[in-house]
């Protein structure tokens, strides 16, 4: 069926709310919401909101609930889900439409009865013993965007293969044909819908509370930290956890303090970059603060700046938050005797190679995974099917994600905000500010700069020439071929993980290990029309690091125009 005929379709079967908006359409628009169905993949469903097969919509929400459905009534037989929604535009509406769709099915439903961060239905759904989760959320994208994030029995993102599955389901449906629909009021009023008690969200706030690795040890608790959930579902588990541990001068970004899917303050709220973290800088001068964070609108990422010298605030990367949390969870387990026999530390292939001296340092095992968290919760599962669940100490990627524990199978802020602040307060409480702490690490393992850069390929032919770049990096590039080196580093080890590589799926990532703990890695991102080289590099001083890093960048990007 071409789009214009789907259109059409729309105009006459379409939910009355999107009604006026199909009307309203120009050709242009017509064709971009109706070319092709919304992606699904690893990550669920992820797309502007408004009408079309091309859109974040109640029909296009159901259609991959009914297709879910199908998969887990397959699969599970009788099945249970646990649903979660952020602060976006119409996230309460989709998680309704989406329980709407389960219980038609048979399915059981167990929803949040408000928003809460993401990392709460990967608890939800271990501590219910549920078959399956749904988060509605974009994470950090800007308000335009909404999403639908699908996770497995144990907590984790789903698989590729189990990714696959469930597209094949929703490709057998039509969205208005095959779609079973229950009456909320109806299904709620027959316990086929449930809203999750309280008792879990209070379970998965002492569970991030154990994440403390203080073991006994006194800390400045009224030292002046300042939050911003930039308007999404930190607010309420974060300042529970810190008031509960303690904390007494927790200030609030009031512009950003309550849920706002239009996030008037930070159009994208991505606490990753500095404009999103301007207004809790701003704060922070004001009170005089050592430390700002910030959480994105689903909770699972947390931005960090430091008060520097010179009275300004330092961001920091999410490379260096998490070697500063890795080497402070070392040094306390160690320190207590608290260290599991055979501790284990877990990284995305993109994240800083410092991890790993830290980790080596402390004799704890590192392990290397394709980038993405769902594969730092894939190997907790693999542990605890092992009876080695303990052993995990703590995983991190460069993108700002962060799990110290096995509670949740996906990054959580809440306990990442928790831990930056109980570190924090720890080393204030000795007269060391984290830039102090940090400087330290660099002093001992060599400055480590981490580098990422983004280069767009956009419609069929952007694809195309993605391809070729990655065929002539094979062709061309690595131990004893043409290209041998980048900026004088000779290339000691290539890993292409194009067929599987050290246990991990199949992908299409290439790294570079170079002399002098400098590695390169190439790989075209999944979710967007770019492709994303990542730079790691080690050297005496922060200046020659931007040296070495700059030449390698500009090579790689002259490689890329002879591509």
């Amino acid at each position: 069926m071409d789009y214009k005929t789907e259109y059409k379709r729309w105009l006459q079967k379409a939910d009355s709310n999107i009604k006026d908006e199909l009307q309203d359409m120009n050709a242009v628009q017509i064709e971009d919401a109706f070319y092709r169905d919304l992606a699904f993949g690893t990550g669920g469903l992820r797309g502007i909101i408004g009408a079309g097969t091309n859109r974040m919509n109640v029909h296009t929400v159901a259609k991959a609930s009914q297709g879910l459905a199908e998969y887990l009534i397959h699969k599970e037989g009788i099945s249970s889900v646990v649903i979660g929604y952020d602060s976006r535009i119409q996230s309460d509406v989709f998680a309704k439409k989406a329980a709407e769709v389960f219980s038609a099915n048979g399915i059981i439903v167990y929803l949040y009865s408000s928003l809460l961060p993401v990392s709460a239905v990967s608890f939800g759904i271990r501590y219910l013993g549920a078959s399956s989760g749904v988060m509605i959320t974009a994470s950090h994208n800007p308000s335009k965007y909404n999403g639908y994030k699908v996770y497995g029995s144990d907590g984790c993102q789903i698989t590729t293969e189990a990714a696959t599955e469930i597209l094949d389901e929703i490709d057998k449906l039509d969205i208005f044909e095959d779609v079973k629909y229950m009456d909320f009021d109806v299904a709620l009023a027959e316990g086929r819908i449930r809203y999750i008690d309280q008792s879990v969200f209070n379970a998965f706030i002492e569970a991030v509370k154990r994440q403390s690795v203080l073991f006994g040890e006194e800390i400045n608790r009224d030292a002046i930290i300042v939050y911003s959930p930039l308007n999404g579902t930190g607010l309420v588990p974060v300042t529970k956890v810190l008031e509960e541990a303690g904390y007494r001068n927790i200030k609030i970004v009031e512009e950003q303090r309550f849920p706002d899917g239009n996030f008037p303050t930070c159009p994208y709220p991505n606490p990753e970059i500095k404009e999103a973290m301007a207004m809790g800088i701003k704060y922070a001068k004001k009170n005089n603060a050592e430390l700002l964070i910030a959480t994105d609108p689903d909770c699972d990422r947390v931005g960090v700046a430091v008060k520097d010298k010179k009275g300004g605030y330092q961001l920091l990367s999410g490379n260096e938050t998490g070697i500063l949390l890795l080497d402070y969870i070392c040094a306390q387990r160690i320190k207590h005797d608290r260290m599991p026999e055979n501790p284990v530390m877990i990284k995305t292939i993109v994240t800083t190679d410092m991890g790993e001296a830290i980790a080596a340092d402390y004799g704890v095992k590192t392990i290397n995974v394709l980038t993405g968290f769902k594969f730092i919760g894939e190997q907790i599962g693999l542990m605890e099917i092992e009876g080695k669940e303990s052993n995990y100490i703590f995983g991190f990627e460069e993108s700002y994600g962060y799990l110290s524990g096995s509670y949740v199978r996906d990054k959580d802020a809440v306990a990442g905000t928790y831990l930056v602040c109980e570190m924090f307060s720890y080393y204030t409480a000795r007269n060391i500010s984290l830039l102090d702490k940090l400087g330290e690490l660099y002093e001992k393992y060599g400055y480590c700069l981490n580098t990422l850069h983004s280069y767009e390929f956009s419609g069929s032919a952007g694809f195309s020439k993605m391809q070729k770049i990655m065929s002539m990096f094979r062709e061309s590039v690595g131990v004893d071929k043409k290209i041998a080196e980048f900026s004088g580093k000779k290339i000691n080890t290539v890993l292409d993980y194009k067929n599987g590589l050290d246990s991990l799926p199949k992908s299409d990532v290439l790294k570079y290990i170079m002399e002098g703990n400098c590695s390169v890695v190439i790989r075209p991102s999944g979710t967007e029309p770019k492709l994303k080289i990542y730079i790691s590099v080690s050297m005496p001083t922060k200046d020659k690091a931007i040296e070495i890093e700059k030449e390698i960048a500009e090579e790689l990007k002259e490689l890329f125009k002879m591509s």
